[in-house]
């Protein structure tokens, strides 16, 4: 069905879903108790005051808030766009686990699509962000995938740690986490996430939740939470009552910056100036709009947020799976390269499936060109 004939049911949509949140639904999560917050309190990014976390600048979500009526935001995402999605499968790669997994002096990445990625680093395997859900939503009508996904998450290798950045539908899937449940696979997430993770069956002994700036250390690779400007929520409702973060992983393999989701603030130059240089920085690069500019970059902010970082090499994600904003497709990916290009940055735009290994000689097409 074209989008332009859901306009009429945004109404109908929007009051069933209220009411399907007001369900309290597992898919929603859940929400932290009075002595989770007591917990937080310490935490930089804390307000104790209304019980919520927030951003360096807490007014910019305000002001953004504000600005935007729902009812018109709504109207606008049902209607058809010409490339809001590809006309045809993005292309692949098969994933070659057995390459992936020999040990190796350099640290290996494969892009599953959007913000999900799976690493080797020094021989620890770390999947990020986990999205096999066949949406990214919390009804399957919403935020349908491309594409299915690369891989099945049956398929994947044995998992040592699941990173997470924030509680969004498309960074945090139930049902890629409920997949780990009864596996030993321990899951890093930033300050609060852990009540969503329990309520789907995870045990406490199993995750670890950072506040900004706090580290976790395994096999030697160092986990450390790092500020992002975003927000969190899973249920329209209850915002900010979680942490989102962007993430620093260092070991004596390589240094690596995973941004998260944010918009474009201090932190990156500040995080550039107290781990950096990174070998390699994996950045948000799409889904973006001026009227949420505060909380997603634009692909010449994306450019701009690496060379703060003092990053060797830029790899950009969430882009290439899901339609969240009212851009092309491709647009995103196309935009950051002629940035990138004109700024002399090296970018590494890797197929689906595809692997890069972090030597000195990594070379990747530009692929999308052909579909655009």
């Amino acid at each position: 069905m074209k989008k332009r004939y859901w306009i009429p049911l945004v109404g109908l949509i929007a009051l069933p879903l209220g009411l399907y949140a007001s369900l309290k639904l597992p898919v929603f999560g859940s929400h932290p108790s009075a002595e989770d917050r007591l917990r937080y309190s310490d935490s930089i990014a804390f307000n104790s005051t209304n019980g919520s976390f927030e951003n360096r600048r807490p007014e910019l979500i305000e002001k953004m808030r504000a600005e935007n009526s729902i009812w018109t935001m709504l109207q606008e995402w049902f209607v058809e766009r010409e490339d809001g999605t590809p006309t045809s499968k993005l292309p692949e790669q098969a994933i070659n686990f057995v390459e992936f997994l020999k040990p190796s002096e350099y640290t290996k990445l494969i892009w599953l699509g959007h913000s999900s990625f799976l690493l080797n680093i020094s021989n620890t395997i770390v999947l990020v962000d986990p999205v096999f859900s066949e949406y990214a939503a919390p009804v399957r009508f919403l935020v349908p995938r491309f594409q299915g996904a690369v891989v099945s998450i049956e398929q994947l290798p044995a998992i040592d740690i699941v990173l997470i950045s924030h509680d969004h539908y498309d960074h945090l899937d139930q049902k890629s986490v409920q997949y780990f449940v009864d596996k030993p696979t321990q899951i890093i997430a930033p300050l609060g996430v852990g009540v969503h993770l329990k309520r789907w069956g995870v045990a406490a002994g199993k995750i670890i939740e950072k506040d900004w700036w706090a580290s976790h250390v395994v096999n030697g690779i160092k986990f450390t939470a790092a500020p992002a400007q975003h927000f969190s929520g899973r249920d329209g409702i209850n915002n900010n009552e979680t942490l989102w973060a962007s993430w620093i992983l260092t070991s004596e393999q390589s240094r690596l910056y995973f941004s998260g989701d944010s918009g474009y603030d201090t932190h990156f130059k500040e995080v550039g100036e107290r781990y950096g240089p990174f070998d390699l920085s994996v950045m948000e690069n799409g889904q973006y709009d001026a009227a949420w500019a505060a909380v997603h970059m634009f692909p010449q902010e994306t450019v701009q947020a690496h060379t703060d970082l003092n990053a060797k090499r830029l790899l950009p994600v969430h882009w290439g799976m899901f339609e969240l904003a009212y851009h092309k497709w491709y647009d995103p990916v196309e935009a950051l390269s002629i940035v990138a290009d004109a700024q002399g940055v090296e970018l590494l735009t890797p197929m689906l499936g595809e692997m890069i290994e972090l030597d000195d000689a990594i070379e990747t097409m530009r692929w999308w060109q052909d579909l655009m």
